[in-house]
């Protein structure tokens, strides 16, 4: 969802808008994953004192410092998906007189989710992966219960073998989803082609003229 609205930000007319989000995705996407979360986890509450109380646990500063990460790749990939519509379409949308956010939600958007899909779910997957980085803020996740396996039976291959299929398990069921959405979209997509094409009506023939 943050992705989504910093891919209608770089669209903004207003330059400041503009400005900021090319700043954010600029940070995000040149200093590495793990800065970040050693920073959202060290660095925020020195600067931001309220991060320093109880509340802010190793889970959410990972959850945080993740979710602003990967939002600044899916702003790209958003924005591409939303350039790839013909302008045409919307000015014909506004010259039936709809609204711009009319214009998104019914044309805009759905031509630009089929081609999203894709490169979205390839970030969704990289995205649980990068979360085994978070054992280094001592969350508790796939890679650290192996890791406290090792130390207790001091035995290497049973723990990492089983994170490797949790992983291969998790991974395969959101590429059956993925699938799953590209047909439905792609199926979707041609209904409408076909239904608009249906709704043109065929040219007089010559005898009819």
């Amino acid at each position: 969802m943050l992705g989504f609205f910093l891919a209608l930000g770089r669209a903004s007319p207003r330059r400041a808008i503009r400005g900021f989000v090319f700043f954010y995705t600029w940070i995000f996407r040149a200093t590495p994953t793990l800065l970040q979360l050693l920073f959202i986890w060290d660095a925020l509450p020195e600067i931001w004192h309220v991060f320093a109380e109880g509340w802010f646990t190793p889970f959410l500063a990972a959850a945080i410092a993740l979710s602003l990460n990967e939002a600044a790749y899916m702003a790209e990939i958003i924005r591409s998906g939303l350039l790839s519509v013909d302008p045409g379409q919307e000015l014909a949308g506004r010259a039936l007189g709809m609204s711009r956010r009319r214009i998104l939600r019914r044309i805009i958007i759905p031509q630009a989710v089929r081609i999203v899909i894709p490169p979205m779910g390839n970030e969704f997957i990289t995205l649980l992966k990068l979360t085994s980085l978070a054992t280094v803020i001592s969350v508790t996740e796939l890679l650290t219960a192996s890791t406290d396996f090792y130390s207790t039976f001091a035995s290497y291959k049973e723990p990492f073998i089983a994170a490797a299929l949790y992983y291969l398990f998790i991974v395969s069921i959101l590429m059956f989803f993925q699938s799953r959405l590209e047909k439905r979209f792609t199926f979707t997509s041609a209904r409408r082609r076909v239904r608009g094409a249906s709704a043109v009506p065929a040219p007089l023939s010559h005898d009819a003229r």
